[in-house]
């Protein structure tokens, strides 16, 4: 159980036997009346926020979950990882996946989120390093103005690179936002 004391960003709760995760939280102490807690939390199941208030000393459940270190291995209608530890693979259904999709190379190091033994959501790192499959020819000197242009890495994301990066390159890419960071040098 936790009280409200010891709600932190990200802390997962369980609420009416569903697993949440807490996206803020602010303690408040009117002058008339009980102090109380403002949350934003997130069902880690369904994708739905919602606001919610506890008064002061409520207590919350500690849900039965843990986050696995996995490497990502393949795709084959599901996603295939592998528990860093105990070498067993296991698969992901694409829902629970959902947009990490984009980012998911092979050989990714995943944390995902188990809840009652199932798999129910994927931390990807925040940034990963992967090879394009379609690219326009590279345009030198035209960087002056700050011009872009789509690529496509294999995962199939398209994100828009600076002209001067070649069908050749690896680009190092930023999983919060899905922006191009840097050209990795080999």
């Amino acid at each position: 159980m936790y009280d409200t004391t010891q709600f932190k960003k990200s802390l997962k709760i369980e609420i009416d036997g569903n697993l949440w995760q807490i996206v803020e939280f602010q303690h408040v102490k009117p002058g008339k009346g009980g102090a109380f807690v403002r949350t934003r939390i997130k069902n880690l199941l369904t994708n739905q926020v919602i606001d919610r208030t506890f008064r002061s000393g409520d207590k919350v459940g500690a849900p039965d979950c843990e986050e696995i270190d996995t490497t990502f291995l393949y795709y084959d209608g599901d996603y295939n990882f592998m528990n860093s530890k105990s070498y067993e693979t296991f698969a992901v259904p694409e829902e629970v996946v959902g947009d990490a999709k984009n980012f998911l190379v092979e050989q990714t190091e995943v944390q995902v989120l188990m809840y009652n033994q199932r798999p129910v959501a994927l931390e990807l790192p925040n940034f990963i390093e992967a090879e394009l499959t379609e690219c326009l020819p590279a345009v030198a000197g035209n960087t002056a103005t700050g011009a872009t242009k789509p690529v496509t890495i294999v995962t199939g994301y398209e994100l828009q690179v600076p002209l001067y990066i070649k069908e050749t390159d690896k680009l190092k890419i930023d999983t919060r936002d899905g922006s191009f960071v840097e050209r990795v040098k080999e």
